[in-house]
């Protein structure tokens, strides 16, 4: 009698890994999440629902970072924009377009052209909690940063942006300052169009940050939650770290889940200055 042999069920971990194998190999083919699921043999459902539980994002997300990264590699080479859209598995120009501002914030043409033609305007205004550092391109606020040494920030914007046009222009962004220094003392409402640059897991993050009102405080495992990703609470502690765009970002209302202030990219004195400027000057 021929023994008999069981075969143990696929782990959850070696789904995922066989799923992330088969986007790298057929990303150029923009494979859909059908593809996928008939790929591990699971229900569409339950391939969403583990994937975006192990890997962070969903397979389509996955895909786009895979699709951009792809394309920025035929950009570098001076790949023309509609020749690195189709290699890259899209149907046209107008999609690495869009995927590229979603993302990039900035066009594929940009991209390839180091930032050329792109122009952002730096300066350095007083605020309560000391001089800040805001830089605006024609599509919004790319960065607000607390400052010690203004020119090394300065040059920190050609970051990503190497043939950019970096522009000290004190005039041109004194309006910014000026409707945030107002806003942290409780007043000023003026739209303020803030430019996201970074992974969607961060984009994720950040938006978070923005749902949480003036006064409050939350931890960074809260964080994770709000964006479906519980067990991300480090990664999510990294992203809040990332944040280009300080206090419109409100990172500085997120603590540690003890309650402690836990660190703060402008250090933590200014932290809890902002936390006090919130709550009416209680510290």
């Amino acid at each position: 009698m021929k023994p008999l042999t069981l075969k143990a069920p696929a782990s959850d971990y070696s789904r995922i890994e066989k799923a992330i194998r088969f986007l790298d190999e057929n990303a150029r083919e923009q494979p859909s999440l059908d593809a996928v699921a008939q790929h591990l043999g699971l229900s569409v459902y339950h391939c969403h629902r583990l994937f975006h539980r192990w890997a962070g994002i969903t397979p389509k997300d996955f895909i786009q970072v895979a699709t951009l990264t792809y394309a920025k590699s035929l950009l570098r080479q001076s790949r023309p924009v509609l020749e690195a859209a189709l290699e890259s598995g899209l149907s046209g120009p107008g999609r690495l377009h869009d995927l590229f501002l979603a993302m990039e914030a900035m066009t594929p043409g940009e991209y390839r052209r180091g930032g050329e033609g792109l122009v952002i305007r730096w300066g350095v205004h007083p605020t309560p909690v000391g001089d800040g550092l805001f830089a605006v391109t024609e599509r919004g606020i790319c960065a607000i940063q607390f400052v010690e040494s203004h020119e090394a920030l300065g040059r920190s914007l050609y970051v990503g942006y190497p043939k950019a046009r970096v522009v000290r222009d004190q005039s041109g962004t004194a309006h910014v300052g000026e409707e945030v220094s107002r806003r942290m003392l409780g007043g000023g409402r003026e739209p303020l169009a803030v430019l996201y640059r970074g992974t969607p897991f961060q984009v994720k993050v950040w938006q978070a940050l923005l749902a949480i009102p003036a006064g409050t405080v939350t931890s960074y495992g809260e964080v994770a939650a709000r964006i479906g990703e519980p067990r991300a609470h480090r990664a999510a502690a990294s992203a809040i770290g990332a944040n280009p765009v300080a206090y419109l970002i409100p990172c500085h209302r997120v603590l540690r889940s003890t309650g402690a202030m836990g660190g703060y990219r402008w250090g933590e004195p200014r932290k809890r200055a902002l936390l006090a400027l919130e709550s009416g000057g209680q510290s």
